[in-house]
């Protein structure tokens, strides 16, 4: 084996040059503050690493690679006769908070699968992301084994916010479907989700939407304690949904028209009114982007949060705004790239749809379309939801998208578990929805209405574990929507 001093010199250099990343059979270990030493003991040479967060020490075999910023080793942990490689490279550039603390949970997030699985071993547990097989580093993510049977496991740590919290189900079946090629011709019986304590609702929801055939256990992690206890899902109950009365919509808009139809006589073609979720304002958009908002009896206008209330003295101020978004958000702009036009795309998609539901199938009913209802508790999720009927009376839900989006499949899910909640205690007739309508009692139909290169490349791994009694119609449309829709996908 190598000189030990020799080494000791090569690797003080290494740290001398700036951050230094340390991998172990592959996978980043978090060292901040990184010291080690290098010395004999009896006939072996041992290197010891340490750090605020931990120690190790490896009995160095032989240094399978020594050059200027890089040094690979081949170590041996006490205990064990298998080599493992101990590796060493500069680092591009420091670690992110976000990755230190992801890799200090993957060590606790081991601990506990090995005392909550004692006959179980661990294969591999990773918080590396996979672009090509579109898993994110957000996530821990691996295999657990016994015999020939084989789990996919996957948690999250509480330093992660609710959105990303909420999306572990698209990865879980991502790495899922990714684990039964991993599996190295054992059995994979199916999938273990792990969340903090308290935040497994959203998910244990989402589980009723599956295919009964794919078997997956749901854990709560206390972190502290360093347990994880099995949530059954139908314990769970439903998420926080609601549906406005349409008669409190109708007279908000009522008591709002006369100062609301003066704004929109400026662009009677370009300018829609709504009532957002949750409060009694009557919201204004310039092709899906608002403009104004009446309140109270009173009307703010302006982009964002430079909001003014409306005056006859600032009045050509409104005329000048609205003037400046037709020309920049009009569907045959030039400036393809001016901000205006770029802005809020899924509302201005929202807005096509619903004036023209039959360009996406010309079974829907362009006289009874809604937007966002139900509403959220959660409020704003990032994708347009649309909720209509088809001519013979079945329910149709519509989610849009502008843009390529991962969470687009389970976002869809969440809304049509709620819509047919409601559908199934005949909320929609009570609640004065679809006057009139004689309303099939089959499953919702669902659509996700994107442009036809715009889904993303997992959709056809998520739509493959969906129930059967999920009808899901896949809408694609034209690259330039704005400037007409045009069907040129729909399977």
């Amino acid at each position: 084996m190598g000189d030990t001093e020799e080494l000791q010199r090569a690797l003080a250099a290494l740290l001398d040059a700036g951050p230094v990343e340390v991998h172990e059979n592959g996978q980043w270990l978090a060292l901040p503050g990184l010291g080690f030493e290098v010395r004999s003991q009896g006939s072996s040479t041992i290197i010891h690493l340490w750090s605020a967060e931990r120690t190790l020490v490896r009995r160095i075999v032989r240094v399978a690679e020594k050059s200027a910023g890089h040094v690979l080793l081949e170590v041996q942990r006490f205990g064990r006769t298998r080599p493992d490689t101990l590796e060493f490279r500069c680092a591009e550039r420091e670690r992110s908070e976000g990755r230190l603390t992801r890799e200090r949970f993957r060590r606790r997030f081991r601990q506990l699968l090995t005392q909550q699985f004692p006959d179980e071993q661990i294969d591999s547990l990773s918080t590396a992301s996979d672009l090509e097989h579109s898993l994110s580093g957000c996530f821990t993510r691996g295999l657990l084994h016994r015999g020939q049977q084989a789990w996919a496991v996957i948690g999250v740590s509480t330093a992660e916010d609710a959105a990303t919290i909420d999306a572990i189900l698209t990865y879980g079946l991502l790495w899922l479907d990714r684990a039964r090629e991993r599996a190295r011709g054992r059995m994979l019986l199916g999938l273990r989700v792990f969340l903090p304590d308290g935040s497994s609702r959203t998910t244990a929801h989402r589980l009723s939407a599956l295919e009964p055939s794919t078997r997956i256990e749901l854990y709560e992690l206390n972190q502290t304690l360093g347990r994880a206890r099995p949530i059954d899902p139908r314990d769970i109950g439903n998420l926080a949904t609601w549906l406005t009365p349409r008669r409190e919509l109708e007279h908000s808009l009522a008591l709002a028209g006369p100062a609301v139809e003066k704004v929109r006589a400026l662009a009677p073609g370009a300018i829609g009114v709504g009532v957002p979720p949750g409060t009694r304002d009557v919201a204004l958009r310039f092709r899906g982007l608002e403009l104004a908002r009446w309140h109270n009896g009173r009307v703010f206008f302006g982009l964002g949060d430079d909001r003014r209330e409306l005056t006859e003295r600032n009045w050509s101020d409104l005329e000048q705004l609205v003037h400046q978004l037709e020309t920049y958000r009009h569907p045959l702009a030039s400036e393809t790239c001016h901000p205006l036009y770029r802005s809020q795309a899924e509302r201005w998609l929202e807005a096509m749809v619903q004036a023209d539901p039959a360009r996406i199938d010309p079974r829907l009913d362009p006289a009874h379309i809604y937007s966002q209802v139900p509403a959220f508790a959660a409020g704003d999720r990032g994708v347009i939801d649309l909720l209509g009927v088809t001519r013979d009376g079945r329910l149709a839900v519509m989610e849009l998208k502008a843009a390529e989006d991962i969470h687009l499949t389970l976002q869809a899910v969440d809304y049509w578990l709620r819509v047919r909640w409601h559908h199934e205690r005949d909320d929609f007739h009570r609640y004065g929805y679809f006057t009139g309508i004689e309303l099939q009692q089959k499953p919702p139909l669902l659509y996700l209405v994107a442009p036809g290169l715009r889904f993303h490349p997992a959709s056809d791994i998520l739509l493959r574990y969906l129930s059967h009694q999920m009808e899901v119609l896949r809408v694609g449309l034209n690259e330039n929507w704005r400037r007409g829709l045009r069907v040129v996908l729909r399977q």
